[in-house]
């Protein structure tokens, strides 16, 4: 038998790599003995990121959730594990010191035995307290390398950079590769040095998918002694997301090693459960293009789990952009190009911003001063014209040393508007603040909780967490869950039905069209009428021309994406599909006269 490699499910980054929200707490105690009974996880990803944040958005207690989430695996001994930004924490900007030690006692007395944590610039003065704190607390200190692929980004230099944090007093190592662009031979390389280094640390790789390396990547760092790897399942794995656990235990068995057995019957409930929670209301926030993948990631390097927002902020800025374009004289641009124009624009400016990896929240700013480029170009500017405050930040060393140099414009340029640079430890900016909120509780008669964690929820989550209590958080999603219901015809119901019999008067369509041809389902699977990164999918309109040959829609079927084209040529007269409706081969999508 060879080496033994164990598999993480992580659960938790499925979702938020997938769309807005995660599963409630009656949904996650519901599968979570099945995925015990799945019995190839060591560890579950249970919390950590954005996960108590968006809790508290749709109205409920993360707290509650958290603690019966990982009451189960706790009692059966497999281990969970959650992640922390570092200095940021559980959000997206910096956290107070006394803040971020009471995050690591709560999330230990709630069940929690492991934290991942990472810095987005790899800066190890932001992850000593994590380090320290996990300690304490009596948690697992996993420290992460964030993976990039840059001249700066060498061996040597993520190796240096481990060194610090297991002298800091790191227990594990995890790779963390968040875009998936991590080449699988160098982090083979990778893997082996830090294994000669410390040859009793634990390394975990996580890598996702975007950009199609990560299969291989696996196969990589497992054969060079990495000793977990971060899994997901369908129907949420692949696209932007992680790689199903079934590949990688076959792939790892014909490769020698030791890898547990999955029980499918356990995973195909797993994944039926998990069907169920995108139908119930998850699915609502789940852009239908995370499920693919772009080898347009390559480049820029940006991270699968940010496409979704980055759209959201395309199509705002779409109108906008055309418009200075036209005022300038210069032709407009399709969403398309702007998406090919975003992805050359981060991968030109990366290098002159010093290389930060392309993580929450530095994928966020670098993202945000590549669109902002775009719009002063089209208005005639030259770029780095409109740069935010927090990317501001970033530059100047207010969230830490960035790995590079900054490009002498981008030093004239903050010289140029008296801007100084920050070279003080991050940490020190941020004054404790728990004694504050504590004023706040009692002056509201807020009970603090069990082991303080409602005191944490309100310091970490403060504007968030006074919507839950007053109930505007749950009023609002309320609405907001009514509205994307609207919007998609909802309840969206599917009923498996006999071909033969169709859900519509295929008779009346033929007394209105005669000459209407039918448009019909190739395979068995799951309707998209568009696969596009610049817009949500939608069935076509009523009336739209299409010739013979054209591509209609592609149907999803568990082996990949097959093609519907148009047998004749005419214009869209009747949808008989909604966009995501499951279909039987020959089932009669719509009618082209």
């Amino acid at each position: 038998m060879g080496r033994e490699i164990k598999f993480s499910l992580v659960y938790r980054d499925m979702w938020q790599s997938s769309g807005k929200y995660q599963p409630r707490v009656d949904q996650l105690t519901q599968i979570a003995p099945v995925i015990i009974d799945m019995g190839c996880f060591a560890r579950v990803e249970t919390n950590g990121g954005a996960f108590e944040q968006v809790n508290l958005l749709y109205g409920e207690n993360p707290n509650k959730s958290v603690r019966e989430w990982t009451a189960p695996f706790n009692k059966v001994g497999i281990q969970t594990h959650m992640l922390e930004r570092g200095l940021n924490a559980l959000r997206m900007y910096p956290v107070p010191k006394d803040v971020r030690q009471l995050m690591f006692k709560v999330k230990h007395a709630q069940g929690t035995n492991i934290s991942r944590s990472f810095d987005g610039l790899n800066d190890p003065r932001n992850l000593e307290l994590s380090v320290k704190y996990a300690k304490e607390a009596g948690m697992i200190s996993q420290t992460a390398l964030c993976i990039t692929h840059s001249p700066i980004h060498t061996v040597d230099y993520y190796v240096n950079f481990a060194d610090k944090l297991i002298d800091f007093g790191a227990d594990e190592l995890c790779l963390k590769d968040m875009a998936g662009v991590g080449r699988p031979a160098f982090l083979g390389k990778l893997v082996k040095a830090l294994k000669d280094r410390h040859p009793n640390v634990p390394i975990e790789y996580h890598g996702h998918t975007g950009p199609g390396f990560s299969v291989a990547s696996m196969l990589e760092v497992a054969r060079a002694g990495a000793d977990y790897l971060d899994t997901a399942i369908e129907p949420m794995a692949w696209g932007m997301v992680h790689p199903d656990v079934i590949t990688i235990q076959a792939m790892l068995k014909d490769a020698g090693f030791s890898v547990p057995d999955i029980n499918m019957s356990a995973y195909m409930e797993a994944r039926a459960l998990t069907q169920s929670f995108i139908d119930d209301f998850l699915g609502y926030w789940i852009d239908p293009s995370n499920k693919i993948m772009n080898s347009l990631l390559v480049g820029c390097g940006l991270p699968g789990g940010m496409m979704g927002s980055m759209m959201a902020d395309l199509r705002n800025m779409h109108p906008a952009i055309n418009m200075a374009l036209r005022n300038n004289g210069k032709a407009e641009v399709t969403l398309n190009d702007l998406v090919v124009q975003l992805f050359d624009e981060v991968e030109y400016i990366w290098p002159k911003l010093g290389y930060p990896p392309l993580v929450t929240p530095f994928s966020q700013y670098t993202k945000n001063i590549a669109l902002m480029n775009i719009f002063s170009m089209a208005q005639g500017q030259p770029r780095f014209s409109n740069i935010d405050k927090d990317s501001w930040n970033m530059i100047l060393g207010k969230t830490g040393t960035l790995p590079g140099k900054l490009d002498e414009e981008i030093v004239e340029l903050a010289k140029s508007k008296g801007l100084e640079f920050y070279t003080g430890n991050p940490q020190d900016e941020y004054p404790d603040a728990l004694d504050t909120y504590r004023e706040e509780m009692d002056k509201n008669g807020w009970d603090y909780g069990q082991d303080d964690e409602e005191l944490f929820e309100l310091a970490m989550h403060d504007r968030q967490y006074r919507d839950y209590k007053s109930g505007l958080a749950k009023e609002r999603f309320n609405a907001d869950l009514e509205k994307e219901k609207e919007k998609a015809g909802a309840p969206i119901i599917v009923t498996r039905q006999v071909v033969e019999v169709p859900a519509f008067d295929a008779e009346a369509i033929a007394a209105k069209f005669p000459d209407a041809k039918p448009i019909q389902a190739t395979v068995t699977g799951q309707v998209i009428w568009q696969i596009d990164v610049d817009d949500v999918s939608t069935a076509p309109v009523i009336g739209t021309q299409v010739k013979e040959g054209d591509v209609i829609c592609f149907i999803q079927t568990y082996y990949g994406i097959e093609e519907v084209k148009a047998l004749a040529s005419g214009k869209i007269v009747q949808i008989e599909t909604k966009q995501g409706a499951k279909v039987q081969k020959n089932q009669v999508l719509a009618y082209v006269n």
